[in-house]
């Protein structure tokens, strides 16, 4: 009987999180940047430079960038989850949670990625191709949980949703549905880059297929990154965690048995070896996120579902991606930006406190 309790607890999220994990080394397989399979940081901030948002790298004898590509594993992603909320009747709009400020919350959370070169889930890719420095941006991420889980436990709140119009929930499913039909058209107004990380990926249709397949299983799992550490800490729930330790254990072995195990700081693809930032930019990102209730694979999750708070978030991160590359905030393979990285980030943990302290609420006992 326990044994059955276990398995129906921790079955769908390990399951997701072997899946994810998999996916992620069969799209590196098929043209994806090395460790790089899915990334919603990096991903949305090709968007933005296919949407002419930053033009990082821009050459003008080929007229594009280094990291322009309209990339359909985050149409796929929301539209998977938008599918499944639906055939279970879970699609409910609903939003009005400081949007505002849920949309600086995400510029700053989008900053700190680009600081470090990834999400939460390529930190864990990065991590199961041996790339050293993922574990430094690892134990940063944590430290940025826990000051947000203190803010918690003191009550933080950016105030409940409301119900929405089904127009309004559609709103940015509808967006990745025009972005699909962008990217197969190809119009001469969509950037696509000719070298760089920009000009690494998939095929189209592999690309999407697999990434409304993640979506569906993230959707029904409740995949997060953040919520897994958060929940752990809280409440010594270990269900979403599960699945942060599958796409790990996937990962690694999938680039063990390709022999792409490479275990060190130096020469890792996409990815700089300066501490400091590496940690800063995803304590900066966990933070952020605990605040905003989600990582930014959980936030195209909840915005697949109808949730427009999510949403206006997902068009935060894709500012701040711009923001980044065009203020030379974002990293790159030599190193970190070559802007005020600091005074950015100085000024993103200040905005990040300041919200963590005029949000609190009365806690009665």
């Amino acid at each position: 009987m326990q044994q059955e309790s276990i398995l129906k607890r921790y079955g769908l999220p390990v399951l997701t999180g072997l899946a994810v994990g998999a996916a992620a080394v069969v799209l590196t397989l098929l043209g994806n940047p090395e460790n790089m399979g899915f990334c919603i940081a990096c991903f949305l901030r090709d968007i933005a430079g296919a949407l002419n948002l930053q033009r990082a790298g821009y050459d003008a004898e080929t007229g594009a960038g280094i990291v322009q590509y309209l990339r359909p594993e985050i149409m796929g992603l929301v539209l998977g989850s938008t599918a499944l909320a639906f055939l279970r009747k879970e699609f409910r709009p609903k939003g009005g949670s400081s949007p505002a400020t849920r949309f600086l919350i995400a510029v700053f959370v989008m900053i700190g990625a680009l600081v470090f070169l990834g999400c939460p889930l390529r930190m864990v890719i990065r991590l199961g191709g041996g790339d050293l420095n993922a574990l430094v941006g690892l134990v940063g991420f944590i430290c940025g949980i826990l000051i947000g889980v203190v803010f918690l436990n003191r009550g933080f709140s950016l105030k409940r949703a409301y119900r929405q119009s089904m127009a309004e929930g559609l709103m940015l499913p509808g967006v990745m549905l025009l972005l699909i039909v962008l990217a197969v058209v190809s119009p001469s107004f969509i950037q696509r880059s000719v070298s760089g990380p920009g000009s690494m990926a998939a095929p189209l249709l592999a690309a999407l297929v697999i990434a409304l397949v993640v979506g569906m299983l993230a959707q029904r799992s409740r995949l997060c990154m953040v919520g897994g550490i958060r929940d752990a800490v809280m409440f010594r729930d270990f269900r979403l965690i599960s699945a942060f330790a599958a796409i790990l254990v996937a990962v690694l072995v999938g680039n063990l048995l390709l022999g792409k195990l490479n275990f060190s700081f130096a020469g890792q693809p996409v990815a700089h070896s300066d501490g400091l930032w590496n940690f800063l930019g995803m304590a900066m990102v966990g933070w952020g996120s605990v605040l905003l209730g989600g990582c930014p694979l959980r936030q195209l999750i909840l915005a697949g579902e109808g949730n427009t708070d999510s949403a206006v978030t997902v068009f935060g991160f894709i500012v701040g991606a711009a923001i980044a590359h065009n203020f030379g905030l974002a990293s790159s393979a030599d190193g970190i930006g070559t802007g005020p990285v600091a005074v950015a980030m100085v000024f993103g943990f200040a905005v990040l406190a300041a919200i963590s302290v005029s949000n609190l609420e009365r806690i009665e006992v």
